[in-house]
């Protein structure tokens, strides 16, 4: 098999700039013609290394090197295919009345024990259960919101068409599905994932109803234990620099907050990052597991990594950079702020399973919608190693002031460059639009507060979040009683994005 395999891979990497490689046509140069479906089997195995896509009419042609184009529009849905495959699921493991009885009862406390522990930051064990559970009330919000972040990348050209990705702790697949619908279908993807509890079963599930560009892996290993020499190249050395070893990109989504170390096993990721590519950390918007995945991005940010993953001699450093969508406007401040940062983007429309898992419920306990998870709110960071960042400026104290001396302008009309990040933090809609803003060199908290809109003022209101925004005029105070200062947008104030 080993001779078929090479001679296959010869005749495709012959083949693939003259024509579309069709496995009848192969089946012949190969010794002993083996039959057209060994050949196919052969092609699929080596595509991601060979770089080809499989087209419907079985013929295989080599992936495009097109860039990855961002969202058009807003996520609306969880996809129907993998909602009738979790679906199916749950109806082989809890039988057909699955939400109702005692098999949707046995869900629901599931659902309600697992959420008290998280908000109570005790650690959640995955028996099948409770991934079926995470499965029904997480699964939506988490394929929505890795395709709001992969977004920042789009928009700059830095997601080709071709991925190898490592997804650690991939859980019951969210970021992995939403990666899979965010890119194009003639897109390639090697796509492995580190995740050594029950929800690697449903994973493994969803993960059947992806395209066959799509060549996945589960390695039932802790993100600690992992070792890329051994999974990858049998005990050789894994190298990042080598274009056939380095990650175009490693998700790390809704998982730092559960480990013991996140910064190691983060740091462990970027040493696996091919030249320009990218960690993506996303965690839940709470308070506590927003500002830890903040503290993971400072404490690894400058740090330099070796060339290679075994430091040999020769290899270049590679510096770690917070490529967004925090920004670092000033040359060598960074911030020391408490961190909160999250994006909120529009409800998903509430899936069947959920729906029906909350239809079921009732008595006293039951508090109405409590299985409903649609929301879609989350905090980010995606560090990169070549130095490349979302919005690269360095601005100068002549023209700018800094937050780091905010407390010399107090009470005082400055002209200010921050990026916008956050939605409108106030409540109640008589309350004047607020937002938290950055430019990296911040001591405390800033927000921008605006209390008269107008025609000047207001790309304030219309930015996105993680746009930077240049204010003209604005009014530094001091809010005593959050400890932080409001920057007052008003009709003296001129705010403009900038790109």
């Amino acid at each position: 098999m080993t001779d078929q395999r090479e001679a296959v891979r010869s005749n495709a990497k012959y083949l693939r700039n003259v024509r579309p490689i069709d496995p009848e046509e192969i089946c012949e140069y190969v010794e002993g013609s083996p039959h057209p479906a060994v050949v196919r089997q052969l092609l699929r195995e080596e595509a991601p290394d060979l770089g080809l896509l499989e087209r419907e009419d079985g013929t295989f042609v080599p992936v495009e090197d097109d860039r990855v184009s961002p969202l058009e529009g807003p996520v609306k849905r969880f996809p129907a295919v993998y909602e009738r495959r979790l679906e199916d699921l749950l109806v082989e493991r809890y039988g057909v009345d699955w939400p109702g009885g005692a098999s949707g009862d046995l869900l629901r406390s599931t659902i309600r024990r697992f959420k008290a522990q998280y908000l109570g930051g005790q650690p959640v064990e995955y028996d099948e259960d409770v991934a079926a559970g995470y499965a029904i009330y997480h699964l939506p919000a988490y394929y929505a919101a890795v395709q709001y972040a992969l977004d920042d990348l789009a928009e700059r050209g830095l997601l080709g068409r071709s991925l190898r990705v490592l997804d650690v702790g991939a859980g019951v697949g969210g970021p992995a599905l939403g990666l899979c619908e965010y890119l194009p279908e003639d897109a390639l993807v090697e796509y492995h994932a580190i995740e050594p509890s029950a929800a690697a079963d449903v994973l493994e599930e969803l993960l059947s109803e992806t395209g066959p560009n799509v060549h996945t892996t589960i390695h039932r290993t802790t993100a600690e234990a992992f070792d890329a020499d051994v999974a990858f190249d049998e005990g050789g050395s894994f190298d990042p620099t080598d274009p056939d070893d380095g990650f175009d990109l490693v998700l790390a989504c809704n998982v730092l907050s559960e480990l013991e170390d996140p910064v190691a096993v983060a740091r462990s990721t970027l040493e696996l990052l091919a030249p320009d590519g990218t960690v993506l950390g996303i965690a839940p918007a709470d308070r506590n597991t927003s500002i830890g995945l903040r503290e993971v991005e400072r404490e690894l940010e400058d740090q330099q990594l070796s060339g290679s993953a075994d430091g040999s001699e020769g290899s270049s450093d590679r510096q770690v950079t917070v490529y967004g969508p925090t920004v670092r406007l000033w040359p060598g401040e960074r911030p020391s702020d408490r961190g909160w940062s999250f994006d909120v983007r529009p409800d998903l429309a509430v899936p069947s399973f959920q729906e029906r898992l909350e239809a079921e419920a009732g008595g006293e306990e039951h508090d109405p919608g409590e299985f409903v998870n649609v929301d879609v709110q989350f905090s980010y960071s995606l560090l990169r190693l070549d130095g490349t960042r979302r919005v690269d400026l360095n601005l100068e104290t002549s023209d700018w002031a800094t937050m780091a001396a905010m407390d010399r302008h107090v009470t005082n009309r400055i002209d200010l460059v921050a990026a916008k990040l956050s939605r409108s933090l106030s409540e109640g809609s008589d309350a004047n639009p607020l937002f938290k803003i950055s430019d990296g060199s911040e001591r405390v908290d800033h927000y921008a507060v605006c209390t008269s809109e107008t025609e000047l003022n207001r790309p304030l209101l219309e930015a996105d979040y993680g746009d930077v925004l240049a204010f003209e005029q604005v009014l530094a105070l001091w809010n005593d009683d959050e400890a932080a200062y409001n920057l007052v947008v008003d009709e003296e104030t001129i705010v403009d994005r900038l790109v």
